[in-house]
C-alpha cells in the first residue's frame, strides 16, 4: 500500500479543495447577518463578493503556483499551501467582521489553486499507462469534494455558524500531516525549470481567443452557459433562505442532491444523448432543460416542487460535454491545448462575474423597501442569458 499513500494524498488534496469551494455555501446566509447585523439582500451582495473573490484568486495564483512547483518542488508548494488553508479555516472559525472573513476567502482562494500542482504531481509519479486512469481520478476527487462540502457544511452549519470552519481546518491539517510522512519531492534537477511571469500570467489563454476566430460563436454559448449556470452556488442558499425558509441543513442538501444529479448524468447519460440526438442536439436539449428550470426557479415557491424538479434539472448537464465535442471537433490537433486554456479562462470569468450580478439582482428585489418582490429575479436573469446563449447557437452555421 505505501507506494499508493501519494496518490491517497493528492486525492484528498483535491476533495479537501473542492470542499472550501462548497462548504461556506450553506452557512452563508447566517454568518454574513451575524458578523453584519444587515438584512439578508445586504448579506447576499456580501456573499457574492466573498464568492467572487475566491474565485479571482484561484484564477490569479493557479498558473502562478503550478509555476512555482516547477522552481521549487510540488511537496513544498502543496504543504505549505495545505498549512496555511488550515490556519485560515481556523481565521474564518473566530472571525468577527466582515472584513476578517473577506481576507479569509482570500487566503482561501489562493490556498486552494493547487488543482495544476496536485495534478503535475500525479503525473511525476505515474506511469504512461497509468496517466488518463489518474487523472480520471482527480476530476472524481473534485466531484466527491463538490458534493461533499455542501453536505458537510449544512450539517455542521446546525451546530453553529462556525463548526464547518473548524472541521475544514481539522480536514486541512490532518491532510498537512500526512503528506509532511507519505510525500516524497519528484522535481529533480534535470527537470526544474527557472519561475518566470510569463507562465504565471493567467489571462494568456484569453489572448488566444483571437487566434480562433472560428470558434467564437461557439466559445460566446459556453461564457454565457457558465455565466448564467453559476447562479445556483451564488444564491441558491440566500434564495431557499427567502424563499422556502430552509436551515442550512437542508439547503446543503439540496445542493449536493443537485451536485450528484449533475455528476450521474455527466457520467453516464452523454454518450447515449450524443448518439440519439448528435452533438448539436444535445447541445440544444441541455440548454433548453436549463433555460426551463431557472423560469422554474423563477416562480417556483413550494419546496415539494423544488426538491422534485432537482433530477430533471440535473439532466441540462449534457449539453456541456456535447459542446465541448462540438468545439474540440472544429480545433485542429495541434491547437486543442490552447482550445482548453481559452474555455477554462472564460469559466472563471464567468465564476467571477456571475456572484456578483446574480446577488445584486437579489438584493435589488428582496430589500425591505423593493418595487417588486420577486427572490426568483436571479434566476430569471439566468434565463435570459441562457436563451441567449441558444439564440447564438441556433445561429452558428453547422460544420461542414
Amino acid at each position: 500500500m505505501r507506494p499508493n499513500l501519494p496518490v491517497l494524498f493528492i486525492f484528498l488534496t483535491v476533495v479537501i479543495d473542492a470542499i472550501g469551494i462548497g462548504l461556506i455555501f450553506p452557512v452563508m446566509p447566517d454568518l454574513i447577518r451575524e458578523v453584519t447585523g444587515g438584512a439578508l439582500s445586504q448579506a447576499a451582495i456580501w456573499g457574492g463578493i466573498l464568492s467572487a473573490v475566491f474565485a479571482l484568486m484561484q484564477v490569479l495564483f493557479g498558473p502562478a503556483l503550478g509555476s512555482l512547483s516547477d522552481r521549487f518542488g510540488r511537496r513544498p508548494v502543496l504543504l505549505v499551501s495545505l498549512a496555511i488553508m488550515a490556519l485560515d479555516y481556523l481565521i474564518m472559525a473566530i472571525a468577527g467582521t466582515i472584513w476578517l472573513l473577506l481576507a479569509g476567502r482570500i487566503i482561501g482562494g489562493i490556498t486552494a489553486a493547487t488543482h495544476s500542482t496536485a495534478a503535475a504531481y500525479m503525473a511525476d509519479i505515474s506511469a504512461p499507462e497509468e496517466k488518463a486512469r489518474r487523472f480520471g481520478l482527480i476530476g472524481a476527487a473534485f466531484g466527491v469534494g463538490f458534493v461533499l462540502g455542501p453536505i458537510l457544511g449544512g450539517l455542521l452549519a446546525e451546530l453553529g455558524t462556525r463548526a464547518p470552519f473548524w472541521a475544514a481546518a481539522a480536514l486541512a491539517g490532518g491532510n498537512f500531516l500526512l503528506g509532511v510522512l507519505v510525500l516524497k519531492e519528484t522535481v529533480t534537477d534535470t527537470l526544474r525549470r527557472p519561475f518566470t511571469w510569463a507562465r504565471a500570467n493567467p489571462f494568456t489563454a484569453l489572448r488566444a481567443v483571437s487566434r480562433l476566430p472560428a470558434l467564437g460563436p461557439l466559445l460566446g454559448v459556453h461564457f454565457l452557459y457558465q455565466v448564467a449556470a453559476a447562479v445556483y452556488p451564488a444564491i441558491w442558499a440566500f434564495f431557499t433562505v427567502e424563499r422556502l425558509g430552509w436551515s442550512p441543513g437542508m439547503t446543503g442538501l439540496s445542493l449536493a442532491l443537485y451536485g450528484l444529479g449533475f455528476a450521474v448524468v455527466q457520467g453516464s447519460l452523454v454518450t447515449p444523448a450524443i448518439r440519439l440526438f448528435g452533438h448539436r442536439g444535445t447541445v440544444q436539449a441541455g440548454l433548453l432543460i436549463e433555460l426551463a428550470s431557472l423560469i422554474f426557479l423563477g416562480f417556483v415557491t413550494s419546496p415539494v416542487l423544488i426538491l422534485a424538479a432537482i433530477p430533471i434539472s440535473a439532466l441540462g448537464a449534457v449539453g456541456m460535454p456535447a459542446l465541448q465535442g462540438m468545439l474540440s471537433r472544429r480545433t485542429p490537433d495541434n491547437a486543442q491545448g490552447e482550445l482548453q486554456g481559452v474555455m477554462a479562462s472564460l469559466t472563471a470569468l464567468a465564476l467571477i462575474l456571475s456572484p456578483l450580478a446574480m446577488t445584486q439582482t437579489f438584493a435589488l428585489f428582496t430589500r425591505p423597501e423593493a418595487a417588486l418582490y420577486a427572490p426568483g429575479a436571479p434566476f430569471l436573469l439566468a434565463a435570459a442569458l441562457m436563451a441567449g446563449a441558444i439564440v447564438v447557437l441556433l445561429r452558428t452555421p453547422r460544420a461542414s
